[in-house]
């Protein structure tokens, strides 16, 4: 009989790319991973893994198996959601995959009203980038996932995924109380040519939106500086370092040295969506967070 906790594993691996990565995203240890797909090798009798490299890769009898191991982990999942939802039961382990201003702005007030209405649920929050968020949640190592993509910036769900709209988040231009900008009610891209940046990653989604921003104005974000954190953007626009486009959600009061713009032609607008597995649906404990996000 094939271990399904081991299939698990084995899909984790094939959808993160390595053991390594799989045992982050799952909460178990590399060698944990490791004795799993061993495991499922000798319960299948067929090599699942081959070395590539320093890496790994499926082989074909692997990829078979998750491809056909996916259709038995989904209807086990549905089947599990239509019996918690004949009891109405709220309860169980529901985790949490969020991006980092949702877990201030929206997640953390929520999920303390949900323990004390439903004490037997059972929420984790694990802060992630949106698009590792979409990985988890599809690979069924998160429940529901809270992403956001700004305007134009798609973000690949796939189809045994359903997304739910929770909010509209805006960000704004923050700019030293002492900058000329500071005195203006809204400020547009061709105003801020010639500004110095503080700017999240390379590749991150907000960063492709400050690149967009530029389109039709012959010219590209001057970037001086970067950091993950809008907290910390905050701190550097304070200190004169340079200006900031800062979502509203989960936004640190503004203090005196600093000065919120707004933005427009385009307006940076932010979607926020709850995403989860439609074989989850008739879960209550999901409905249950889901419902809970979008009262607000």
């Amino acid at each position: 009989m094939i271990d399904l906790d081991a299939l698990a594993a084995l899909r984790a691996v094939a959808t993160h790319g390595s053991v390594i990565a799989a045992a982050t995203a799952t909460g178990y240890t590399p060698s944990a991973v490791s004795q799993q797909v061993k495991r499922l090798e000798r319960q299948t009798g067929v090599p699942l893994l081959e070395r590539v490299g320093r890496g790994v890769m499926l082989t074909s009898q692997g990829l078979h198996l998750v491809t056909a191991g996916d259709r038995v982990l989904a209807d086990l999942e549905e089947l599990e959601a239509d019996l918690q939802a004949s009891t109405g039961r709220v309860g169980g382990r529901v985790r949490l995959a969020v991006f980092s201003t949702a877990v201030r702005g929206l997640v953390a007030p929520v999920v303390r009203r949900l323990r004390d209405a439903h004490p037997d649920l059972d929420l984790v929050i694990d802060e992630r980038e949106p698009w590792d968020a979409v990985d988890l949640v599809a690979g069924g190592q998160a429940e529901i996932g809270i992403v956001h993509r700004w305007g134009g910036v798609e973000l690949a769900v796939p189809d045994h995924v359903t997304s739910q709209r929770l909010a509209r988040d805006v960000a704004d231009l923050v700019v030293p109380h002492d900058h000329p900008l500071a005195a203006r009610r809204r400020a547009t891209p061709r105003d801020l040519v010639d500004v110095e940046w503080i700017a999240t990653p390379e590749g991150t989604i907000c960063r492709q939106w400050l690149r967009r921003m530029y389109d039709g104005t012959g010219a590209t974000p001057r970037i001086a500086h970067v950091s993950a954190e809008f907290d910390s953007h905050l701190a550097l626009v304070a200190a004169g370092l340079g200006v900031a486009l800062v979502p509203r959600l989960g936004r640190a009061p503004l203090g005196p040295d600093v000065v919120a713009v707004a933005v427009r032609d385009p307006e940076p607008i932010r979607l926020i969506d709850a995403l989860h597995r439609r074989t989850m649906s008739a879960s209550p404990a999901v409905r249950a967070v889901l419902d809970a996000f979008a009262g607000g």
